[in-house]
């Protein structure tokens, strides 16, 4: 898709002279790293419900993978980063789905920044193509982690996180609302939208110098990146 037409549905921005194309699909693309960036799928969240009796379909998060799929062969990235709970809990049989996805796509390297939901022994993260972080990953000029640090620890570093699920909620005149998930940069530091479906999003308060860019649905399956201004 040309570069022209896809400003009309993304939000193409500069962060540390890096252009990062914002995606409806909740994913930056890191145009001159080739390199995708998403974080919160919490695969096998639907497996921890069903557990808990609750009767959740496995194909929530075969959309998930679908959906990555989709990005891939858009972009042709030769990187996949993953800002942590890439999966929920123990291991059931999404991470075998996931396991496959991975086979599938030998020739990609994945990396994974753990977050407090990737608790599954070591052995299951031993995979060829993907490259495992506990805590962050420092690719210059930016600084990637799972939580938003408290106190950022690199002045010539721009962070990027997730685990907030970011949200903003738009108000109405007649006291109607909608919450919709979105990229919110600080001067500091990014949080990403969460990636994956079977998740929520958290109302985030914008503050004077913050830019917030919310993901918009339209008719079908088609959405758009639009800034909020106000």
């Amino acid at each position: 898709m040309p570069e022209k037409e896809i400003q009309s549905i993304y939000q193409i921005i500069d962060v540390a002279g890096q252009a990062l194309w914002l995606l409806p699909e909740k994913a930056i693309f890191w145009k001159e790293r080739a390199m995708l960036i998403l974080t919160d799928l919490h695969l096998g969240k639907a497996g921890h419900f069903r557990k808990a009796g609750i009767p959740i379909p496995t194909s929530v998060h075969e959309a998930d993978l679908l959906n990555l799929q989709s990005l891939i062969d858009t972009y042709a990235p030769e990187k996949i980063l993953m800002l942590g709970d890439l999966f929920h809990s123990e291991i059931n049989e999404e991470w075998s789905q996931f396991r496959n996805f991975l086979a599938q796509h030998h020739n990609l390297t994945f990396v994974l920044v753990k977050g407090n939901h990737d608790i599954l022994p070591g052995d299951a993260y031993r995979e060829p193509n993907l490259e495992v972080h506990e805590e962050e990953w420092i690719c210059a000029p930016f600084h990637f982690t799972h939580h938003p640090p408290e106190k950022y620890p690199y002045q010539d570093l721009y962070n990027m996180s997730g685990h907030v699920h970011p949200g903003y909620r738009i108000r109405g005149k007649a006291g109607q609302h909608i919450k919709l998930p979105c990229f919110f940069f600080s001067p500091n530091g990014a949080v990403l939208p969460a990636f994956g479906k079977f998740t929520g999003c958290v109302h985030v308060p914008k503050k004077k110098n913050d830019q917030v860019y919310a993901i918009v649905p339209g008719p079908g399956q088609s959405a758009k990146v639009i800034q909020i201004k106000h």
